[in-house]
């Protein structure tokens, strides 16, 4: 499945005019089946797919881990089916779901049932990660090398996952929840342990970006951009370190701050 497609466009500057062909994102509707009965439609940029649902699935504690899945399947172009087939599914999550849920204020549409504080059943990070004021702020500096998919189309989002050994793993997807599923997936799947790790995020620490770093034990996320008012109380309620308008040498603590070292 292709991620881009192309469209004609009219540029416009001041009394000029050129005609050319843009690269644009492709956006597919994602339906999610679980054992043999549909959990929920997403739209979502076409690849990755299998970590998107892995990471979603884990994030609104519907499974409790990627041994959970027995299966993963998938088939469609324009509405994409994924099928999969698991154990020990958490049906309480699933009611929750799909009698509590409320969009989302991310790009693109989605909703979810694990954004108020009172009921995330998660316990608090403990993660005894430290980490320079510095390495994020160079972190933050080589994150565009990363969003290939932003710089041909301008359209995405892109999550960064950063490890204690430097290794990490990336997504882009139209919605930035998507990315954070989709990296946090691609960890599980990989068997990557998050507690000793830092997550990159291109948009908003706003409250379910933040929901779902609880949700996969992540200790410290950092952006660009501002936090909300329930993104931070999140954070603080369980544990994370929230770091926003990361930006050259200057950034903005909000939440937990023992966790980053400044010389």
């Amino acid at each position: 499945m292709n991620a881009t497609c192309y469209a004609g466009v009219i540029r416009i500057s001041g009394s000029h005019t050129k005609t050319f062909e843009d690269k644009l994102i492709v956006e597919s509707r994602v339906d999610i089946w679980l054992n043999g009965e549909k959990l929920i439609g997403l739209i979502a940029t076409p690849l990755e797919l299998e970590a998107l649902v892995v990471g979603y699935l884990i994030s609104e504690q519907i499974i409790s881990s990627y041994r959970e899945i027995i299966t993963i399947a998938y088939e469609g172009d324009g509405i994409i089916r994924m099928d999969i087939t698991a154990k020990k599914v958490n049906h309480s999550s699933i009611a929750r779901l799909n009698t509590e849920a409320v969009m989302i204020s991310g790009c693109g549409k989605g909703h979810t049932a694990n954004i108020d504080p009172e009921k995330m059943a998660t316990v608090v990070n403990q993660s005894n990660y430290r980490i320079s004021a510095m390495q994020i702020s160079k972190a933050m500096e080589g994150f565009m090398e990363h969003c290939k998919l932003y710089v041909q189309t301008g359209a995405v989002h892109t999550a960064l996952l950063i490890f204690e050994d430097s290794s990490y793993l990336v997504a882009e997807d139209l919605a930035q929840h998507n990315t954070i599923d989709k990296v946090m997936g691609k960890a599980c799947i990989e068997g990557k342990d998050v507690n000793h790790a830092i997550l990159l995020l291109s948009g908003r620490l706003s409250s379910e970006m933040v929901a779902k770093a609880v949700m996969h034990g992540v200790p410290i996320v950092a952006s660009r951009t501002s936090a909300t008012c329930l993104g931070v109380k999140i954070a603080e309620k369980f544990g994370i370190t929230l770091v926003g308008f990361v930006r050259g040498e200057r950034m903005n603590l909000y939440t937990m701050p023992e966790r980053i070292l400044v010389s």
